[in-house]
């Protein structure tokens, strides 16, 4: 395996000549130079000086060697200030997904917080909903990921990755304020059986559809939305009734509509998500530590 230290050796030997002034560049004695000529001709399995006289040439596989060296070097020492730099949370860099509701609710918050204790680390966000986030975590593509899950919904498979819990979210149901249960304060799922729906994401639309079967019934969805606002929007306009989660409501406006608290009560876990050793690099800690404490002012 070639070394990096090696590579510096040898891009000296071929500016100045010879191991002797090799040596005085890099500040190390003849022999040391020699030593470590050989280790990485044994390396890279063929000669990469030719030695005659005072002076020494590269072979072919050094004249090679030396060219992609300042590449591979510049590239190394690049690497090892910007690792330097994150260390320190000096210039770190972190790329968050997150579902929306938890976008507009507990990420300002978290970040606005970030930047003012780390102002040298930037954040990325992007929008998925889980499972897609989790999967781009995996994947590489981002470092933290704000997910869900049902309470009572089939286990997810995060053994692998570093689970931050944040909240407990209960869902609660929306009416148009026209409704007759619009002044119940609390309504059963079952009071709303032959209600038009309302439905959100499709994580979202499959737990309704769970919620509503064992309540004894199947929901009847109208309209199907992602965006929350549309949701609410549709439900004060009278086309139907919905079941959202609490967080979503505090940042939406609830026009024309109603909010009562669901019975019995369905929760989702609201959590941060990251690799292992993501989790040990500073910026991602103090990330996943301002969502914890967004989480707690909710």
């Amino acid at each position: 395996m070639i070394e990096a230290r090696h590579l510096r050796v040898l891009r000296a030997v071929a500016a100045t000549g010879s191991f002797s002034a090799a040596g005085r560049e890099l500040g190390c004695t003849q022999p040391a130079v020699s030593q470590q000529m050989k280790a990485l001709e044994a390396s890279v399995g063929t000669p990469l000086l030719i030695r005659g006289g005072r002076e020494m040439r590269l072979t072919q596989a050094g004249e090679a060697l030396v060219r992609h060296a300042a590449g591979i070097l510049s590239g190394l020492t690049a690497a090892e200030e910007e690792v330097a730099a994150i260390a320190g949370l000096r210039a770190g860099r972190v790329r968050l997904v997150s579902f929306p509701s938890g976008s507009s609710t507990l990420v300002p918050t978290a970040l606005a917080a970030l930047r003012a204790a780390h102002p040298g680390t930037r954040v990325s966000l992007e929008e998925a909903e889980p499972p897609a986030s989790v999967e781009l975590l995996r994947e590489g593509d981002c470092d933290v990921a704000l997910a869900f899950r049902y309470e009572g919904a089939e286990a997810e498979e995060w053994d692998d990755l570093v689970v931050r819990p944040l909240l407990s979210d209960r869902l609660v149901g929306l009416v148009p304020e026209r409704h007759r249960l619009a002044q119940a304060g609390t309504v059963a799922i079952g009071d709303l059986a032959r209600e038009p729906w309302i439905a959100g994401c499709p994580r979202c639309r499959g737990q309704l559809v769970e919620v509503c079967e064992s309540a004894g019934f199947t929901p009847r969805i109208d309209f199907a939305t992602d965006d929350y606002p549309a949701v609410v929007g549709l439900v004060g306009a009278g086309l139907g009734v919905a079941v959202l989660p609490q967080l979503a409501i505090e940042s939406v406006r609830p026009r024309h509509a109603r909010v009562l608290t669901l019975e019995p009560a369905v929760r989702r876990e609201i959590v941060a998500l990251t690799l292992p050793d993501l989790a040990q690099v500073p910026a991602v800690a103090a990330t996943l530590e301002q969502l914890g404490r967004a989480a707690v002012r909710q």
